[in-house]
């Protein structure tokens, strides 16, 4: 995946699962189907406040290693422990959740490793394109739950992006009506776009432009649905 393309593909709301590329507008959670709306960090205007600048204080005495991603068992020990403090479904391997059997990766990708006296206690791991990086897991000891560290790699992540010039920084998606996937806008949400996947573009992000995005894709869904098989 050269990294231009995969800059394009982010661009225009797609994302990467296993060793593909797909994009999605609703997720059933339960009963309900929630609307999907996918983020990106403009690099340049970002900018932190205190809860930012505390963690990455609170954090200082950890030890930071960025570098290309070569999945090790250590890594997979880490993953383990973290799994078994989840309480949704994902994959229950890293092998499986980044390469699902695939020989070799077509992304490439990069780990950011934090250790406190040599022992690995969060790894976070991100796509790089030409321009911009696209975040994929955070995963920590749970034991070490009180440092926020999912948050703190996503702040390594941004800091990464800014040291390298890159424009933005791809951290996934939310879930209008499900806070749980909230913590996406912890590194800025003021340099935080939004993609409107009706009209291809990127807006500056609210949640009066999330709450007017998902009543455009309700409305479009139930629309297609009930006059689809017509056109």
């Amino acid at each position: 995946m050269p990294g231009a393309m995969l800059d394009y593909y982010l661009g225009q709301g797609y994302y990467r699962m296993n060793q593909d590329l797909f994009t999605c507008r609703f997720l059933p959670l339960g009963p309900d189907l929630h609307t999907v709306h996918w983020l990106r960090l403009v690099v340049p205007q970002v900018q932190y406040g205190p809860k930012q600048r505390q963690l990455l204080r609170r954090n200082e005495r950890f030890a930071v290693a960025i570098k290309p991603l070569q999945l090790s068992a250590e890594h997979e020990a880490l993953y383990a422990r973290y799994y078994q403090s989840l309480d949704f479904d994902t994959a229950a391997t890293l092998e499986a959740l980044l390469l699902d059997g695939a020989a070799h990766s077509v992304f490439t990708s990069y780990v950011i490793e934090v250790r406190d006296a040599g022992q690995l206690i969060a790894a976070g791991i991100f796509d790089h394109g030409q321009d911009s990086i696209a975040g994929i897991v955070n995963f920590y000891d749970p034991a070490y739950r009180q440092y926020s560290l999912g948050k703190y790699l996503m702040l390594r992540k941004t800091e990464y992006a800014r040291q390298q010039r890159l424009a933005h920084y791809y951290p996934g998606y939310l879930v209008q009506g499900y806070p749980k996937f909230d913590y996406k806008l912890f590194a800025c949400e003021a340099a935080t776009e939004v993609f409107d996947c009706l009209n291809s573009e990127w807006l500056p992000f609210s949640w009066p432009e999330v709450a007017r995005q998902s009543a455009a894709l309700v409305a479009e869904r139930y629309l297609r649905d009930v006059f689809g098989e017509k056109e």
